[in-house]
């Protein structure tokens, strides 16, 4: 007959131990797991499970790699297939594509229409970033100031926002553009000075929900200030909001961009931004020069769905409801 040693079943489990009752110490009996070797499992499982649930979205994931394809088409792209896009060469207009070396032909000037799309869209990328970013971050401080300090500051604050909002946002802009000259670094201020409302508005909602949290009240209680509760905890608890409404910032901004380049209001030649190009090629779509047209007007709505979807994806990987399913 088997024989158990004395002790080894005289030890109860811990989980079959009552609440509150202290652990069994001695031989045999469970290590302790200390509290700060667990948060950090936890802290990495939600962050993993974030990182999987975007990818579950496939057209999260396509858009990822449609905006990482069209950046390395933009910055990288001339550096392997070098044009001027300088000096014309009407010599070689209206060159049909796949003709004497050019893969997308040329346009009424001679200029090689694959290297332009490259040029655009660098043009179109740094402002549509730059403006994006830029009224994001502008707008998350407003609307993070004027929900936590609420009263006549946020009344005051928001109807700032509620005014400039019922002004079409396309109208100011051409009006702006139409009075400065427009540079890459004008349209970035130009757009991402009204850019800002929505931001503002959705984290001014996060920020009155968030200021009423224990964590905020103890902050206050032991002599914290309105710019560090703003600054180091309704921002970082809203960071989830911020960044998902960065990308749609973007892609408002370089549909902009197109906007006031197709309107003849964007960067003057010989810069070039796809916009622009679609402006241009639109009055030779009866010519049969299509090469003129589609080309920037596909890579216009590649770029603006691709940031799109990536902000679909991001919102729900910030969901915690999701996470935690």
């Amino acid at each position: 007959m088997t024989t158990t040693p004395r002790g080894a079943d005289e030890t109860p489990a811990a989980e079959n131990l009552p609440a509150g009752a202290p652990l069994p110490t001695g031989p045999g009996s469970p290590e302790p797991v200390e509290s700060s070797q667990r948060r950090p499992r936890r802290r990495s499982s939600l962050g993993r499970q974030g990182i999987e649930m975007f990818l579950e979205n496939r057209l999260a994931v396509l858009g990822l790699v449609l905006i990482v394809g069209l950046v390395l088409f933009s910055f990288v792209g001339p550096l392997l297939h070098r044009t001027d896009q300088v000096h014309t060469d009407l010599a070689n207009a209206y060159v049909p594509p796949g003709e004497r070396g050019y893969l997308l032909g040329t346009d009424g000037i001679g200029y090689d229409q694959l290297g332009r799309l490259m040029l655009g869209g660098q043009t179109s990328l740094i402002v549509g970033l730059a403006a994006g970013l830029l009224a994001t971050a502008f707008g998350t401080l407003w609307g993070a100031t004027a929900g936590f300090l609420g009263g006549w500051v946020d009344a005051v604050m928001m109807r700032l926002v509620d005014a400039l909002l019922s002004i079409p946002a396309l109208f100011l802009f051409m009006l702006i553009a139409t009075i400065i000259t427009p540079t890459v670094p004008m349209l970035v201020l130009t757009i991402a000075a009204f850019a800002w409302l929505n931001p503002a508005r959705m984290i001014r909602g996060d920020s009155i929900a968030l200021r009423s949290r224990d964590f905020i009240v103890a902050m206050r209680g032991m002599g914290g200030g309105s710019a560090r509760a703003v600054r180091s905890h309704i921002v970082r608890n809203a960071i989830g909001t911020v960044i998902v409404n960065a990308t749609f910032q973007i892609a408002d901004a370089i549909l902009y961009v197109a906007y006031l380049s197709y309107l003849g209001l964007g960067v003057p030649p010989p810069a070039a931004n796809w916009g622009g190009m679609l402006s241009s090629g639109i009055g030779e779509i009866y010519s049969a020069n299509w090469w003129l047209v589609y080309p920037p007007g596909i890579l216009i709505i590649l770029l603006v769905l691709a940031f799109n979807f990536v902000g679909d994806g991001l919102r729900d990987a910030f969901e915690v409801r999701l996470r935690k399913r």
